[in-house]
């Protein structure tokens, strides 16, 4: 399809739509708008994005009828920060919300690093629009499902603009640990039948939401627990992917980021089944909508929270070409799959290479509900609806500052993309790297030495910008002991540093 014609049919389906709602005495009904936000999942964990291994086929549809974007960015490698750019449309710089709610503060340090982390602010702040409250006020039904992260029992999702909130606590994963199955333990979400599984549930309680508001606009976020640890899967979604490792002779291929193991093949039977059930709870609100005839005037939003895990806790997949992953600076920890589905605007199959970045998705929705921000609200984000109508994305540069030290082996660092090029500054030894990250998008060759213009213009930009957000820095460690191990490292189970520790230990 030329653009010609994909700029008419799109301007016949909203007249359409328009004629439709005045025959009806009315103005155009507001699209419905659905957020799905993976947590942890890796940019290259989706058949649409080339994995092989894991099989998503709602979610690859949705990339058929939708757009896919190839250079979508969180505002950080870790979740509670990306999460809060999402629901505020700010930096995490501006929120405050700069680490994983739950993470040390500096008073409470103990791992033997040379800085010690910057304080960050546990809590959404209740003053801040969120988008649920602007939606809210523009006539939308609001509902959420899921995983929180932003603020303790005061600050949960019904006090942040969410009519309901169903699982919406402050728990970095399945409340209590041990709960992808009923009985969850969670005061936002009753119990189901035991072995009840937390991804169709919530999948399940989101279609009852379609259906109960189906004749207003709504907003329906379903932020998932998945695939976040614990790793636990449904026994028979495990057992097909045992079987298909075996069927395709798949082995465990590892190789080394900084002071950690990092896994080089998607091959985790367990990781794979929760990536599976994550697509069939897509799958099951994705149907809602087309029985109850709402596909086509709904907005349909899937993205991820942070890269995938690779460098530890389980070590469950591999963002391969994308370097590091979950905790890293590098593209494998920021770098996230983006699709959006909006019928009569995106083009059907379209890939979109424009930069974007997490915040981005608050102005975006803004402008499609036809709301205003508040009065006096910043926005850092664009508003994407102008590239989704295949118009060309403004020239700008995005950016990251990551004041702390991740499970996961990261350290901490800053950056900034503009165009291709990608400068990333580790505060730990003040050291610059610098990457084309459209022709090199494993960050393999660091072109800093070579490049020194190009590297002073893009470090006087992040330094202004870390002024403008009023960014957070680490501080010396007084009592890091260069004689002691590092507090980065890490032992993978089955390692030959682990296998070499066992025998230690025998002896």
């Amino acid at each position: 399809m030329t653009f010609v014609r994909f700029l008419f049919s799109s301007v016949l389906a909203l007249a359409s739509s328009a004629a439709l709602a005045a025959a009806a005495g009315g103005p155009p009904r507001p699209p419905n708008i659905i957020f799905f936000l993976a947590d942890d999942l890796g940019r290259q964990d989706l058949g649409a994005y080339g994995s092989t291994f894991y099989e998503t086929p709602h979610l690859d549809r949705l990339a058929r009828e939708g757009v896919r974007f190839t250079d979508a960015y969180a505002a950080c490698p870790v979740c509670s920060p990306t999460r809060a750019s999402i629901l505020s449309g700010q930096w995490p710089q501006r929120t405050g919300i700069t680490d994983y709610i739950g993470a040390p503060q500096p008073g409470a340090w103990k791992r033997n690093t040379k800085l010690l982390p910057a304080a960050y602010s546990d809590r959404l702040a209740l003053d801040s629009p969120t988008l649920a409250k602007s939606l809210k006020a523009a006539g939308y039904a609001t509902f959420f499902a899921g995983k929180w992260h932003l603020g303790p029992q005061g600050w949960w999702p019904e006090n942040q603009g969410f009519e309901h909130n169903l699982g919406g606590i402050d728990k970095g994963g399945p409340y209590g640990g041990d709960k992808y199955f009923s009985p969850y333990g969670n005061p936002r979400l009753p119990d189901g039948p035991p072995g009840e599984h937390l991804p169709d549930r919530l999948a399940g309680e989101a279609a009852k939401f379609i259906a109960a508001n189906k004749d207003r606009p709504f907003f329906a976020y379903f932020p998932f627990y998945s695939v976040h640890t614990p790793l636990m899967a449904r026994p028979d979604l495990q057992k097909k992917y045992e079987e298909k490792r075996a069927r395709l002779g798949l082995t465990e291929k590892w190789g080394r980021e900084g002071e950690r193991d990092v896994r080089l093949t998607q091959a985790h039977a367990v990781y794979a089944a929760m990536v599976e059930a994550m697509d069939l709870a897509v799958g099951k609100v994705l149907a809602q909508l087309d029985a109850l005839g709402l596909a086509e005037n709904t907005i349909v939003i899937f993205t991820s929270d942070n890269g995938g895990l690779a460098t530890s806790e389980g070590w469950p997949t591999s963002n391969l070409p994308l370097r590091g992953g979950k905790g890293w600076m590098y593209e494998g920890g920021i770098r996230e799959p983006l699709i959006v589905r909006w019928p009569g605007v995106a083009q059907p199959g379209s890939i979109l290479d424009a930069p974007v970045s997490s915040p981005d998705f608050f102005p975006t929705l803004l402008e499609a509900a036809g709301a205003k921000p508040a009065s006096g609200q910043l926005l850092d984000g664009i508003s994407l609806v102008p590239v989704l109508r295949g118009g060309a994305a403004p020239e700008r540069a995005i950016f990251w500052q990551y004041p702390h030290y991740g499970n996961q082996g990261g350290a901490p660092a800053a950056a900034v993309r503009r165009g291709p090029w990608k400068l990333i500054h580790w505060f730990e030894d003040d050291r610059f790297e610098l990457f084309n990250v459209v022709t090199d998008i494993g960050e393999a060759t660091d072109l800093a030495a070579r490049e020194p213009a190009r590297v002073a213009s893009l470090r006087s930009e992040l330094a202004a910008w870390q002024r403008s957000v009023g960014a957070k820095f680490p501080t010396a460690n007084a009592t890091y002991d260069v004689t002691k191990p590092s507090g980065r490292a890490s032992i993978r189970p089955g390692s030959p540093e682990a296998n070499t520790q066992k025998a230690k230990q025998k002896k």
